[in-house]
């Protein structure tokens, strides 16, 4: 096997390809270690404010179910 034929493609990757994998590799790494964005912490608030209603109306029904049914729990 001619050792030219190798030679070519681990030059083109160490000068091309390697590069550019380590420049994208550690800028992910830099935005993981900032942490949230004002944006993704303004989304992740309105998540959770959102998931708190929905416990509210959920605990409201339930409530209401055991009023009317109670024993609408074993029947699922």
């Amino acid at each position: 096997m001619d050792p030219d034929i190798l030679m070519a493609p681990i030059i083109i990757f160490m000068v091309i390809v390697a590069p550019i994998w380590l420049i994208l590799h550690y800028r992910s790494k830099r935005q993981i270690s900032q942490g949230l964005s004002a944006e993704e912490y303004q989304q992740l608030s309105e998540l959770s404010a959102s998931a708190d209603k929905m416990s509210e109306r959920i605990q409201t029904l339930e409530a209401i179910l055991d009023a009317e049914t109670p024993d609408w729990r074993s029947k699922s």
